[in-house]
């Protein structure tokens, strides 16, 4: 026994788990041991085995080892994508903080806040605090803000891999940049699942010359991948988005499971779904749910709670359900298309049997033919683990310069000392002098594009050098408009009797004619009138569009195109032993005597001539980015 299992806090954490049938793993263990020694670092475990545990409880292992070490306030930062995981996460680690007899807190802090509560925390700071990257640089962006993290033991970024890759991530290095201002010592910790590029995700997170170690759990989940055939192959069509034809197939599946989610790919799909689903089995009403973003943040939390109770029978959700929160009852996951990479497949596979140990079920049904041999390459990559890496953005001057401008909003700030600490943060290590120097110019005077115009001179320089935003009206509206989530603009939807049901792109609405009909939240709507950014309905009945949204893109990842290629490249083989393409066998054949089944190493084009001319069909398998560029 070492000597860090002799501790007081450890037999505490180690009795409070046992009290509740269970006991560490060693990468839990590692970890807290690591946090007691001073390091930062990364954990890297399936989902299901406490991740979450890992970090947090490290914390209150240390507090309960070294109590005369901490001060008063907030101790802890824990960072999530999601608004979704939030009140989860919180109420875990308060239940636990509970049972163990510490007088802590733990708050949480996003868009679903209410501003009494908020206005509370800054008064009043809890010991832990759960935010999403916007909310953090909204706190940095308030007056005399330092107060909030003098006593700020460690910052926590959970799902790091779902920010890895993403401006988001960005906001987050930039938070994490300006916190190791106030606190020199704080740790930095990161929790991810498996991704192809672990080394640079934690190079990103914390660039700095400090104590840092990966901890990677050696417990592997279990996964069942089971494709949905239809009856016959000729039922399947060659493209399309939907896979409506194969919504019998799926209704026995969720009343055979205690629980399901459904995922889909965009929130059109999701909505189209859940109406697919209750025209075939109409008794599904009040035992289903559909969960996305756009949804009222209430009703958001109550699919939450009663699919978490068991109360519901199946949620059909988009990726606003992919991450983090512990979903007991649900055993089953069906995804509605191609997952188009193997991280996001995994992560949504992970949904169901999310203890440890427990078998995570997924089925895939297909939505058109090529996606059956996409299962087929989905089942190999996943066999042979390679994970898509998530490439880091750099030199993301948008949100450096938002990242100014909210500590200019604050408390202000002095560009030398500000340069030396953002030259630390990895997207921006190679940023020049002269870059940063525009930067600046911008800022204070336009640039050299906009400077005769005043409206542009945001920040002001005051005679001690502070760069600060001294107008009310341009500091509200950063506020206002901070982040970097791209979307059309969003109306609300509301009845014209009262009652908020969601949101919906401007794009959309625009677009629909006179007496046409939408679906949002599982209700046919139809538009009475528009007004103040907000869209008034009333309920309606019969055929109706679901609302598409300009985020709903999603690339095939390049590693699965490779399988997706190999796997085409002997579909024909006699010995292929793959129930999905000797399911296909007949269509294959027919594109092989009528055209062509590329190898690996070739790439296919097909000229057809019709009474409209020529058409040249060229089918690379490398994903939407490059068939964009091309």
């Amino acid at each position: 026994m070492s000597n860090f299992e002799n501790t007081n806090g450890f037999k505490v954490i180690q009795q409070w788990m046992a009290d509740k049938g269970n006991s560490p793993f060693k990468f839990q263990v590692d970890t807290w041991q690591k946090f007691e020694n001073g390091y930062s670092g990364m954990v890297i475990a399936p989902t299901g085995f406490g991740k979450t545990f890992s970090v947090f409880l490290a914390l209150l292992t240390h507090f309960l080892n070294h109590p005369e070490k901490y001060g008063k306030g907030l101790k802890m930062i824990w960072i999530t994508p999601l608004r979704s995981l939030s009140k989860d996460i919180a109420k875990a680690m308060q239940e636990a903080i509970d049972e163990i007899g510490l007088d802590w807190s733990v708050g949480v802090r996003n868009g679903d806040t209410d501003p009494k509560v908020r206005q509370q925390q800054v008064k009043n700071m809890p010991e832990i605090l759960v935010v999403t990257p916007e909310s953090l640089h909204l706190l940095l962006g308030q007056k005399n803000h330092e107060r909030f993290f003098k006593e700020i033991k460690t910052i926590v970024v959970d799902e790091w891999h779902e920010l890895l890759g993403s401006k988001r991530g960005v906001m987050v290095e930039l938070g994490i940049s300006q916190l190791t201002k106030y606190v020199p010592k704080m740790k930095i910790w990161g929790i991810t699942a498996t991704i192809g590029n672990l080394d640079e995700a934690m190079d990103v997170l914390i660039p700095y010359d400090i104590k840092k170690t990966k901890i990677t759990a050696k417990e592997q989940k279990k996964i069942d991948i089971l494709p949905v055939f239809p009856d016959e192959v000729e039922i399947l069509p060659w493209a399309g988005h939907l896979g409506a034809k194969l919504a019998d197939k799926i209704v026995p599946i969720i009343l055979e499971s205690k629980s399901t989610i459904v995922f889909t790919n965009t929130r059109s799909q999701s909505e189209m779904w859940y109406q697919l689903l209750l025209e075939a089995y109409p008794d599904f009403a009040g035992q289903i749910a559909i969960h996305h973003s756009s949804i009222d943040a209430h009703l958001r939390i109550w699919i939450e709670e009663n699919l978490s109770s068991g109360k519901l029978k199946a949620v059909v959700s988009t990726s606003s359900l992919d991450l983090g929160i512990d979903f007991k009852p649900v055993d089953t996951v069906i995804q509605i298309g191609s997952a188009k990479g193997v991280a996001r497949f995994l992560q949504r596979a992970g949904r169901s049997g999310h203890s440890p140990f427990e078998t995570s079920k997924i089925y895939c049904v297909p939505t058109h033919s090529l996606e059956l041999i996409e299962v087929a390459a989905l089942k190999e990559a996943v066999k042979q683990k390679v994970i898509e890496p998530r490439d880091p953005q750099v030199l993301c001057f948008d949100v450096l310069v938002q990242f100014l401008m909210t500590l200019a909003v604050g408390d202000g700030f002095y560009p030398q000392e500000l340069y030396e600490r953002i030259k630390k943060v990895y997207a921006f290590q190679e940023m020049t002098d002269e870059e940063w120097k525009s930067i600046l110019d911008f800022l204070t005077i336009g640039g050299s594009v906009l400077k005769s115009y005043e409206e542009f001179h945001k920040i002001v320089i005051q005679e001690d050098g502070l760069y600060k935003v001294t107008s009310r009206k341009i500091a509200m509206l950063h506020r206002m408009n901070m982040g970097v989530i791209v979307s059309d603009a969003m109306l609300k939807v509301k009845f014209i009797s009262g009652g908020y049901i969601g949101m919906v792109e401007e794009y959309f609405i625009s677009k629909l004619k006179k007496d046409e009909k939408f679906i949002l939240a599982g209700r046919v709507l139809e538009v009475a009138m528009i007004k103040d950014m907000t869209v008034f309905v009333r309920a309606a009945k019969g055929k109706a569009f679901a609302p598409s949204y300009l985020g709903g893109r999603l690339p095939l990842s390049s590693n699965l195109g490779q399988f997706l290629r190999e796997k085409l490249s002997g579909a024909l083989n006699p010995k292929a032993s793959e129930k999905e393409l000797k399911f296909l066998h007949p269509l294959l054949m027919n594109q092989e005597e009528r055209s062509h089944i590329p190898k690996d190493d070739e790439f296919l084009v097909e000229l057809i001539k019709n009474r409209e001319g020529y058409h040249l069909f060229m089918y690379p398998f490398e994903g939407r980015l490059v068939h964009e560029v091309m």
